[in-house]
C-alpha cells in the first residue's frame, strides 16, 4: 500500500487481501484505488468487495487484483471500476469483517506494545527464527552496532553481528547466558536462548546484558566498597564478595537444570519446603536426581549452616542399618569399634538427614524411624539413655508407597508422617526441552573437571538425544556425556559419535508395519533395549555386578531388581 502527499492511498494488485483489511481498518475508509506494476488505475476496492471475499471465506494471502476480478465477474460487470449496488451482503460476513477489524486492531496495539518495551530496554535485544533470519532488533542494539532496524531486519545475524552464536544456539538448542563476545572489537557479556515451541527450537532470543565488560568490572568494584563499608575487613573483602558472588548459583534451586514448566514447579515447591522443617518425600524413577533436590531444600532452609547427611537405606544390610542410623555403644556387638560409633541421626544434629530408598526399609525398622521422627530422641544400639536429636528429615523413593501400604509392606503411620510435603520428579522423557540445558551444563562442568577442551554438539547429535527416551534419566544422561567426552576425540560431537543403542528405539519405531499395536510394540521395543544393555554391562564388568551397575548409571539394588524381571 502507498501513501503519497496529502491522503493519497493506493493498493497495489499484488498486495494480498488481508493486507488491503488492514488498510481499510486503519484509516477508516470506503474505498481506494486498484493500481497494476505501471501504476495505471484498473479497478476499486471497496468495503462491500471485502465483504463478499469474508463471506466467500477466501485465502487473505490472495492477491487483492485476484479479488477483483473474481468479484467482478460474479457480480456480471466487466468494469470493476464502477462500485456494484446490487450485491446483498449478508449479516454474516459483516460480522466476520468487524471480527476482523477487532483482531487485527489487538494484534496491532500488542506489536505496538512488544516493540515499545523493547526499545526502551537498556539491553540490546535480538530475535531471530529458525533459519537465523533476523525477525526484531531493538534500538539499543542498533545503536551499539550503528545500523538502523531496517538494514538488519530480514538478514542472517552472522551478516549483521559479529562472532554471533545465535544461530548455532538455534541449531543445538542449548541456551547460553553470560558468554562473552567480541563485537568491534570490544568484549561483551551476551546470553543466546532458544525458543521452543511443540518440543522444537523454532528460533533464538539474543541479549546484551551489559555495555562491555567493562561495566561488569565497575559493578564489582561497587560492591566491593559496600563489602569494605560493611564488615571493615580489608583483608577478607575479596573473598567475602566472592562467596556471595558464588554461592547462590551453586546452591539451592540454583542446582537444579531446566525450565520446563514441571520443572519450575519443583523449584517453587522446594522455595516452600525449605521455610518450614517439615518433613519432605521426595518421589521419582530412579535416576531423576532426588539427592539434588533433597540437598537444594537443605541448602535454601535454616539448616543450611548445618550438614547434610545422606543414608541409602537399600544399599545397608538389614542387619547394620539400625546401628548406621542411631550408632552404637562400646561392645554392643560383636566387632563394634572400641568407644562406639555416633550415627546417622546424630552427625545431622541441626542439619538435615537424607534417607533416599526410603522404601526399601525393612518393616521392623520403620516402627523405629517413626519413633525417632515422633519423640525426636535416639537411642543407640547397646545403650541405655536416649540423646534429643534436631533433624530434618527428608526421605526419597522410586517406588509406590501407597500401593506397599496397601499390600501391608510399608507402614501407614509411617508414611503418613513422612507425606507431608511431596514433591514429584518428573522424568525425562517429559521433559524433553531440558535435555539440551543438561547436556550443556554437564558437558562444561565434566570437561572442566577432566581438564579437557570443551565439546559441542552437532545439530543431527542433538535431535537423537532429545528423541531418545532416556529410561535411566539425568544419571543415564550424565553418564553418557562422560562416555563422549573420552571417547570423541575432536571438539564436536556428531551423530555417529554417539553409542548405537540411543538409535535404536528411533530406527525400530520408524520401521513398525501399519495395523500393529503401538504401545505394545513400544514397549516390547524398550524391554528388548535395556535387556540387552544390561547383558552387555554384565559381559563388560566380567559379571560384578557393582561394576555394571556403575556403568549403567543405576543403584545395585535396582540392578537386581531388573536381573530378576529380565530372568539374567
Amino acid at each position: 500500500m502507498t501513501v503519497g502527499q496529502g491522503t493519497t492511498i493506493v493498493l497495489y494488485c499484488h498486495q494480498t487481501l488481508r493486507e488491503a483489511m488492514e488498510l481499510f481498518v486503519a484509516h477508516t475508509m470506503d474505498a481506494v484505488d486498484i493500481i497494476d506494476e505501471h501504476s495505471r488505475t484498473i479497478g476499486r476496492c471497496t468495503q462491500r468487495m471485502l465483504l463478499w471475499a469474508a463471506a466467500r471465506e477466501m485465502d487473505r494471502t490472495t492477491p487483492i487484483g485476484d479479488v477483483l476480478a473474481a468479484f467482478s465477474s460474479e457480480a456480471g460487470r466487466e468494469d470493476s471500476g464502477e462500485e456494484i449496488l446490487n450485491i446483498e451482503v449478508d449479516s454474516a460476513a459483516a460480522a466476520e469483517l468487524e471480527r476482523l477489524r477487532h483482531e487485527l486492531e489487538e494484534t496491532h496495539r500488542l506489536a505496538e506494545t512488544m516493540k515499545t518495551v523493547l526499545d526502551a530496554a537498556y539491553e540490546g535485544v535480538v530475535v531471530v527464527d529458525g533459519n537465523g533470519v533476523i525477525r526484531e532488533i531493538n534500538r539499543a542494539y542498533c545503536q551499539f552496532l550503528g545500523i538502523r532496524r531496517e538494514e538488519a531486519v530480514g538478514k542472517h545475524v552472522t551478516d549483521v553481528i559479529e562472532n554471533t552464536r545465535l544461530h548455532i544456539c538455534v541449531q543445538s538448542g542449548i541456551p547460553e547466558r553470560g558468554y562473552i563476545q567480541k563485537i568491534y572489537g570490544q568484549p561483551m557479556v551476551v546470553h543466546r536462548i532458544p525458543i521452543w515451541r511443540d518440543g522444537k527450537v523454532i528460533g533464538a532470543v539474543g541479549m546484551l546484558i551489559f555495555q562491555g565488560v567493562s561495566e561488569v568490572y565497575e559493578i564489582f568494584r561497587r560492591l566491593q566498597e559496600l563489602s569494605r563499608t560493611a564488615n571493615r575487613k580489608e583483608t577478607n573483602e575479596v573473598e567475602e564478595l566472592k562467596r556471595k558472588a558464588v554461592a547462590p548459583a551453586a546452591v539451592g534451586v540454583e542446582r537444579i537444570i531446566g525450565r520446563h514448566p514441571a520443572i519450575a514447579n519443583v523449584k517453587q515447591m522446594i522455595r516452600r519446603a525449605a521455610r518450614v522443617p517439615s518433613t519432605v518425600l521426595i518421589t521419582g524413577e530412579s535416576g531423576t536426581g532426588k539427592e539434588v533436590v533433597a540437598r537444594a531444600i537443605h541448602e535454601a532452609g535454616p539448616h543450611a549452616d548445618g550438614p547434610f547427611v545422606s543414608v541409602n537405606c537399600a544399599a545397608i544390610p538389614e542387619s547394620l542399618l539400625e546401628a548406621e542410623l542411631f550408632g552404637y555403644e562400646d561392645g554392643a556387638f560383636t566387632g563394634a569399634k572400641k568407644g562406639g560409633k555416633p550415627g546417622k541421626f546424630q552427625l545431622a544434629h541441626q542439619g538435615t538427614l537424607f534417607l533416599d530408598e526410603i522404601g526399601d526399609m525393612p518393616l521392623a525398622m520403620q516402627a523405629k524411624i517413626l519413633r525417632a521422627l515422633e519423640e525426636k530422641k535416639v537411642e543407640k544400639v547397646g545403650g541405655v539413655s536416649e540423646t534429643e536429636v534436631d533433624v530434618r528429615i527428608i526421605a526419597a523413593t522410586n517406588k509406590p508407597l501407597e500401593d506397599m501400604v496397601r499390600d501391608g509392606t510399608f507402614r501407614e503411620d509411617l508414611f503418613y508422617r513422612l507425606n507431608i510435603i511431596r514433591i514429584h520428579l518428573p522424568p525425562l522423557r517429559e521433559r524433553k526441552t531440558d535435555i539440551p540445558a543438561l547436556l550443556a551444563y554437564h558437558m562444561e562442568r565434566m570437561c572442566r573437571q577432566f581438564g579437557v577442551a570443551p565439546k559441542s554438539f552437532a545439530k543431527e547429535a542433538m535431535e537423537v538425544l532429545v528423541g531418545y527416551s532416556w529410561p535411566g534419566n539425568i544419571r543415564e544422561l550424565v553418564n553418557v556425556v562422560e562416555w563422549l567426552i573420552s571417547m570423541v576425540e575432536g571438539e564436536n560431537v556428531e551423530h555417529g559419535h554417539l553409542p548405537p543403542y540411543l538409535s535404536t528405539i528411533r530406527t525400530a519405531a520408524a520401521s513398525l508395519p501399519g495395523g500393529v499395536n503401538i504401545a505394545d510394540q513400544w514397549k516390547e521395543m524398550v524391554y528388548q533395549s535395556e535387556r540387552e544393555r544390561i547383558a552387555a554391562a554384565l559381559v563388560a564388568a566380567g559379571g560384578n555386578k557393582a561394576e555394571a551397575a556403575r556403568r549403567l548409571g543405576i543403584h545395585r539394588s535396582t540392578l537386581y531388581e531388573k536381573l530378576k524381571k529380565y530372568g539374567l
